[in-house]
Parts: structure tokens; C-alpha cells; sequence
């Protein structure tokens, strides 16, 4: 009888590490798809020089805006948040719109411009982007909510379509 219990609390105890260490690789795991997704977005709008949606007759969208959803598409991105005060979001990424956020609906990523003004470059400014994503346990699902955020370097003359 001693043994079988404890056969039972040793089997519980390998069972609670095992879900312990199944969290850890999928909050990684999903961290690090992210902070890919974010990498590449600030990297779209470093190439576009600002946030921008451009239209060309020949190559139809082709503003920064579009690519980076077309990145998000492609990579079957389907986290939304709640993006703060301040910041632009998008939350449609079939089409170019942005809108300023107000702190209540999702969206799927959000921008913000900070002007760096210098006496050499008047309109000098950074993009600030949150990307989101769920810390989700196999059989549990959605736990939390996580915020993912980087800037630009420095743009001289961006060309955007924030105001």
C-alpha cells in the first residue's frame, strides 16, 4: 500500500513538471514568432522610409502597410490586442486602412510615430510597433495576452500617411 502511494505522488509530481516545461516551449515558441513578425515589420517600414500606402497602377498596393500585411497573411498571424493612446492600429489586413486607436478596439498590430526633429533634419522621425501574442497551453488554451515592441532607426524625410 506504502508503495502504490507513492508510486501516485511521483507520477503526479512528473506529470506537473511536464505541464511546467510544455508552458515554457510554448510561450517561447511563440515569443519567438513574434518578435520574427515584429523584426520584420519595423524592416518593411525602415525599406518604405515611414508608414505609407501607396498605390502604383502597374503594382497596385505597395506601401509599407500593405506588405507587412501581406507578411501577416501569409503567416497566418491571428492575434489581436488592444493598442494604448497615441498609436495607430489596423485591424483589417485585407485592406491598407489605419486608424487611431482608442484604447478599446483590437487590433492586429499597432504603429506609432515619434518625431526626433534635429537643425539638419526638420522632419525627422522613428516608428514605434506592438505586435501580439497568446501564451496558450495544449487542451487549456488562452491564458494571456503579451505585448512584443521595437522601433525604427532614425528616418530622415518619412513619407507617411499618419497624422
Amino acid at each position: 500500500m506504502r508503495e502504490s502511494i507513492g508510486a501516485t505522488w511521483i507520477l503526479q509530481l512528473v506529470i506537473i513538471f511536464m505541464l511546467i516545461f510544455v508552458g515554457f516551449l510554448a510561450l517561447t515558441i511563440n515569443y519567438t514568432r513574434a518578435f520574427r513578425m515584429k523584426n520584420e515589420m519595423l524592416s518593411f517600414i525602415e525599406k518604405y522610409e515611414g508608414v505609407n500606402t501607396k498605390n502604383d497602377k502597374n503594382l497596385g498596393q505597395s506601401g509599407s502597410i500593405a506588405q507587412i500585411n501581406n507578411y501577416l497573411m501569409y503567416n497566418n498571424y491571428q492575434t489581436m490586442g488592444v493598442c494604448q493612446h497615441g498609436y495607430y492600429g489596423v485591424n483589417n489586413l485585407n485592406s491598407t486602412s489605419i486608424s487611431p486607436a482608442d484604447g478599446k478596439s483590437k487590433y492586429y498590430y499597432c504603429i506609432k510615430k515619434n518625431n526626433s526633429k534635429s537643425a539638419t533634419f526638420p522632419d525627422r522621425a522613428n516608428y514605434e510597433i506592438e505586435v501580439f501574442f497568446h501564451f496558450n497551453l495544449p487542451m487549456i488554451g488562452d491564458l494571456f495576452t503579451f505585448r512584443v515592441n521595437g522601433r525604427t532607426v532614425d528616418i530622415n524625410f518619412p513619407t507617411d500617411d499618419m497624422k
